[in-house]
């Protein structure tokens, strides 16, 4: 019982930095079951996407409810997202994919850096060709996103939100929310694939399932009314730092690096992180300029036809 309640609290904080950032639930609540649990890398990916099915559910519904979900950009990502993760997680059930992680975590780093750089300069708009993603685009990404998900325990959020955060198309709040409902697709298609693969070992681990399925729900409203609260240059700080945090281990931990190194490392990314993020929300309030929800008033949600305006990213 007392592991139960530790995993509905871990899919409780996982969702809160999920929902509030657009991506860390699969990584944060694998890496608790193979702790807590006891689990296989392929079983505690198969909990976490099951109960996914459950907590986007309810974390896009509450995205929705506050504006930051672009439906036409969900549905482009989304379904060749769901390809991605069924194929994902049925190569997981036959072959592990540790050999791939560090390479995936260098990159995931890297742009994390990118991001936290980006927004540290305080730059709250820019002028920006408005021209919608093309759908090649958002469905190689979604395929990409969808099987490293799947296949590594989690990474949808860090593939799809840091790319589209680096793209500078749209609000954070908004790329956020688009990407999290988008990630129930992925997660119903990734567990119909575990359920081909594993659907034994799937049923004896179904209080987990459900432990986490409980926590995340409770975390999902929360994180979606957050992030709608929190400064927007703030936020992609945030989310950079996030990013190269999680990432940085895996990179250390192949070269090599013991764990004091890699926990040193770690410590000294989140410190810079975070004051990075205040620096650039000081800078931007030192150079005020006009609400970018009141441009939205003014047209319609979503991606538009070629034009120019403002977007409320970092510069």
């Amino acid at each position: 019982m007392t592991t139960l309640i530790l995993i509905a609290l871990a899919g409780f904080a996982a969702q809160l930095v999920d929902g509030g950032l657009g991506m860390g639930f699969g990584v944060t609540s694998t890496t608790m079951l193979i702790t807590l649990a006891a689990l296989t890398p392929a079983m505690a990916s198969a909990v976490v996407h099951t109960a996914e099915v459950g907590t986007t559910l309810v974390s896009g519904l509450s995205h929705w409810r506050f504006g930051n979900v672009d439906w036409k950009v969900v549905l482009k990502i989304g379904v060749p997202g769901a390809v991605g993760s069924f194929t994902g997680a049925t190569v997981l059930s036959h072959i592990s994919s540790e050999a791939a992680r560090p390479v995936m975590a260098l990159i995931l780093a890297a742009i994390g850096a990118n991001l936290v750089w980006r927004f540290s300069r305080g730059r709250t708009r820019r002028t920006l060709n408005t021209r919608p993603h093309s759908t090649g685009f958002l469905g190689g990404l979604g395929v990409f996103g969808g099987f490293i998900d799947a296949s590594g325990g989690g990474g949808w959020g860090p593939v799809t939100t840091s790319t589209l955060l680096s793209m500078g198309r749209s609000e954070p709040r908004r790329i956020i929310g688009t990407v999290n409902t988008a990630e129930f697709l992925v997660s119903l298609a990734a567990t119909l694939g575990f359920v081909i693969g594993l659907w034994d070992d799937l049923v004896a681990n179904m209080a987990a399932v459900v432990a986490l399925l409980i926590g995340g729900c409770v975390g999902a409203p929360i994180a979606a009314w957050l992030v709608t609260r929190i400064n927007a240059v703030f936020l992609g700080g945030i989310v950079g730092t996030f990013l190269v945090a999680i990432n940085l281990p895996t990179v250390l931990a192949a070269l090599g690096a013991a764990g004091g190194v890699q926990a040193a490392v770690v410590a000294a990314v989140l410190a810079v992180g975070l004051s990075l993020a205040v620096v650039g929300v000081r800078r931007a309030r030192r150079n005020p300029q006009p609400d970018p929800q009141e441009d939205q008033q003014q047209e319609p949600q979503g991606e538009t036809a070629p034009t120019t305006r403002e977007a409320n990213v970092g510069g």
